[in-house]
């Protein structure tokens, strides 16, 4: 219980922090604007005289296009990797493996502190332009789908800051990170869904994102909240789960052989 408490003051400090940058709150929120203004516009071309494209109606492509951003705009760990690079490069990263809390349960406790201080405002934000296009919001009917869209929505992202976390670790071994995060951050982008949902992709070029962690963070949850793929409900956070222990163990290895040669003067 005390352990628990102390990584919840972690989260509540993340929390207060963010009201410094009261700028990137609203572009935050202008950014998450600017992508269903972005679908709005781009997707009412594309069904204009058409009923359906692939198995989405266009108030169905909104919906998705509003959970996805909202999702997306949630995820915020990439700056995980970047700030352990920093502190690995410049010799204070040995802070975080003196202060009594984990290290890596410390960049957890301050993505959730992230995440829910920007929750609020991402959410005011889909609902806001919900109302301005009078979309016909589509929604699962089913609770135990929403339920685990939810699930799955967490064990995303909760993979997204071991990822970042390990890939800023990698910096203990190479002198820089650029290449994985480059990597990454293309693969996310494609695999995702925000661009576009994967659905309107050949049904081989499915089956092997589907292998990928990536497909399970912001496009899957996405569509089983409005209503798609319930069959890859049990199925999609069962797979995430199994990376999130994967990447886990990843972890371990790679903390236990490097942490030791460590020395806290830079590189």
């Amino acid at each position: 219980m005390r352990k628990a408490k102390k990584y919840w003051e972690i989260t509540k400090i993340y929390m207060k922090t963010q009201l410094v940058w009261r700028a990137d709150v609203i572009f935050n929120m202008i950014f998450t604007i600017t992508r269903i203004l972005f679908a709005y516009l781009l997707w009412g071309i594309i069904f204009q005289g058409k009923e359906m494209v692939g198995a989405f109606t266009f108030h169905g492509m909104l919906s998705y296009y509003i959970v996805s951003s909202f999702l997306s705009q949630l995820e915020m760990s990439g700056g995980i990797s970047s700030e352990i690079h920093d502190r690995i490069r410049n010799g204070t990263f040995s802070k975080y493996m003196v202060i009594p809390a984990g290290t890596e349960l410390y960049f957890m406790a301050m993505e959730l502190g992230v995440v829910l201080f920007y929750l609020a405002f991402d959410l005011i934000a889909a609902v806001v332009w919900i109302f301005i296009f009078r979309i016909q919001f589509v929604f699962a009917s089913e609770w135990s789908v929403a339920v685990c869209a939810v699930v799955m929505a967490v064990l995303g992202m909760v993979f997204m800051v071991q990822l970042n976390y390990y890939l800023g670790l990698l910096t203990l071994k190479y002198q820089g990170i650029g290449t994985f995060l480059m990597i990454k951050n293309n693969l996310v982008s494609l695999i995702a869904g925000s661009i576009v949902p994967l659905a309107l992709f050949p049904e081989t070029v499915i089956r092997i994102m589907r292998l990928l962690p990536f497909y399970y963070v912001t496009y899957l949850p996405s569509m089983l909240l409005t209503g798609m793929c319930r069959d890859e409900a049990l199925r999609g956070i069962a797979v995430i789960g199994c990376w999130c222990v994967i990447i886990q163990l990843v972890i371990w290895i790679t903390q236990k052989k490097y942490f030791r040669t460590y020395d806290g003067v830079g590189i």
